[in-house]
């Protein structure tokens, strides 16, 4: 198997695994300060009506294969956490001006401070986890050809 869907695939998994792990941590923070509701949402989200959680883990699992496409071209001399990081806000404006709109949503959360804030330490979260765990996952393979 290639090494680009290698790193797709457990981009995807580590992805997916950083939405239950990381975000979920930072949503019972939230939560435990009354911002927010308890994790894990199970109501249904459209067009499918799967579990929130579910569609969660799906498109953190899509943004983290993106991540994995496209690491040899970020640079080598920035930490994988860090770079994580930057996969969260990546993701975080995209949700703020093109998913929002499609939604009718109001952009940025409608610049509410608290709104602002949730998504940047939530989504924060889920890329430091995506990194972290994508460093140790290369860490304990090895090098590997790209």
């Amino acid at each position: 198997m290639p090494q680009t869907v290698k790193r797709a695939l457990l981009g995807f998994a580590l992805g997916a695994l950083s939405v239950v792990t990381f975000h979920a941590a930072a949503w019972e923070a939230f939560h435990v300060l009354g911002l927010m509701p308890p994790p894990y949402p199970m109501r249904a989200v459209p067009p499918l009506g799967v579990p929130q959680i579910i569609s969660l883990c799906f498109w953190g699992g899509v943004w983290g294969a993106l991540f994995g496409l496209i690491l040899p071209a970020l640079p080598h001399s920035v930490p994988l956490w860090v770079k994580g990081i930057g996969l969260g806000l990546a993701a975080v404006l995209f949700g703020w001006f093109v998913v929002a709109p499609l939604k009718g949503q109001p952009i940025a959360g409608g610049w509410q401070a608290m709104s602002i804030v949730r998504s940047l330490v939530l989504n924060g979260f889920w890329g430091f986890g995506v990194g972290l765990m994508l460093s140790l996952s290369l860490r304990m393979r090895g090098p590997q050809p790209a």
